[in-house]
């Protein structure tokens, strides 16, 4: 039987990002992310060539945004994990996780397929990290 549903390039491209990030700051298990970033990058490939995606300009930056909004929740999370509040503000995560639909969007607007249409807006107060896409 074929599966029904399958990981977008985007879905891919983000899990990339996240795991590259925890084989940097989670070293103890640097092998096992090795391994993981190795299969994504196979899956990704494979995505490439059996859909024929042209990847733009475009593309690229929308993968350099998801990437940032990534690493600036791993540590915002992170140190709000460890206690550090000033600084760290959960609804700006949830902004963020926002621009990375966003992203993610952009991705799946040339690779084709599933696109996520909930994308929350940035608060007032986050207005410096909108996208001038």
């Amino acid at each position: 039987m074929n599966r029904k549903y399958l990981p977008t390039l985007s879905e891919l491209v983000d899990r990339l990002s996240i795991v590259q990030l925890k084989e940097v700051f989670i070293t103890e298990h640097k092998e096992e992310y090795a391994q993981e970033i190795a299969d994504i990058i196979h899956d990704i490939q494979a995505h490439i060539n059996e859909n024929k995606s042209e990847i733009t300009a475009e593309t690229i930056r929308a993968i350099v945004v998801l990437s940032q909004m990534n690493l600036h929740i791993w540590h915002n999370e992170s140190n709000y994990r460890k206690g550090i509040k000033d600084g760290n503000n959960l609804e700006l995560t949830h902004g963020l996780n926002g621009i990375r639909n966003v992203a993610k969007n952009r991705i799946q607007e040339v690779a084709g397929g599933r696109k996520d249409y909930k994308i929350d807006c940035l608060a007032a107060e986050f207005k410096d990290w909108e996208i001038s896409w």
